[in-house]
């Protein structure tokens, strides 16, 4: 952690004297990345807000639209807002959309295997067989002739 001394001085060196970032690492004797913090810091504190889009003024609507039929595509939500005086265009209608499309998926493992690999036991007719994942080998009444 640097002093906000510190900070001064190296944002005094980048931004009034032009300084790179090495040169102010190597002269302060501190490192690189602080040099880099201290400067983005103040770099996000100052910029500009978010400018008013196309979209804005059709947003709630697209949010209603979204929440009763979730899978309707950005392409038909378009020609509805399209024909209610949107100007804007389409891609940047499927940016809104896919930011505010409900997620209604489920997690789920897939299970993976291997040409061969056996994933697990069973008992049949008495004696413990292996079950192959694409059935080499397994039998009503035990392995096949010549298999192993």
């Amino acid at each position: 952690m640097i002093s906000p001394e510190t900070r001064a001085e190296i944002r005094r060196y980048f931004y009034a004297e032009h300084w790179k970032v090495g040169t102010i690492a190597r002269e302060l004797g501190v490192h690189p990345d602080a040099v880099r913090n201290a400067i983005e810091c103040q770099r996000f504190q100052n910029s500009k807000p978010f400018a008013a889009s196309l979209v804005d003024p059709y947003l709630e609507f697209v949010r209603h639209t979204l929440e009763q039929h979730p899978r309707l595509r950005a392409t038909r939500i378009y020609q509805m807002i399209h024909d209610r005086g949107y100007s804007g265009s389409v891609v940047q209608l499927r940016r809104v959309v896919a930011r505010l499309r409900p997620q209604s998926r489920e997690p789920f493992l897939r299970l993976h295997t291997f040409p061969g690999e056996h994933y697990g036991e069973s008992g049949v007719m008495v004696r413990m067989r292996r079950r192959s994942a694409f059935g080499a080998g397994v039998a009503a009444h035990g392995p096949l002739p010549g298999a192993t």
